[in-house]
Formats: C-alpha cells, structure tokens, sequence
C-alpha cells in the first residue's frame, strides 16, 4: 500500500508507545499524513477530516501493516 512520505516507522511506533501511555487514541491519513485523534487501534479506512478521503488508519494497525 503506498503511503504519505511523512509515515515512518519511528513516528507511528511513538504514536503507539504515546496511546500506551495516555488516553490519546492517534491514527493517521495515508493519503495526506494528518493525524487523527480518537481513532480506534484497529480503525481502517475512516474518511479524513483534512482531505476527505478514506485514508485514517489507526496508529496499531498502521505499525502492523508497515512491518507486515
């Protein structure tokens, strides 16, 4: 899956650590590489509150897809 150039596995694994941590529940665009909050681990495919497209996935299931 082709991703924004802004996703590195360093920024979606302190998103994951940061959602260990606090309440925050982080997940990205791949289409235009907003963060999104309140996104569940597990959320793929939400539509983005930036550009509009069903690009959100949560930071979790990003980690996975990256190293997967």
């Amino acid at each position: 899956m082709k991703q924004h150039k802004s996703f590195t596995v360093s920024r979606i694994v302190a998103a994951v650590e940061e959602s260990q941590r606090t309440l925050d529940n982080p997940g990205f665009c791949i289409y235009c590489g907003e963060e999104a909050d309140g996104c569940e681990p597990d959320a793929r495919r939400y539509p983005c509150d930036s550009c509009n497209r069903p690009g959100v996935f949560g930071a979790e299931e990003l980690l996975l897809m990256v190293q997967g």
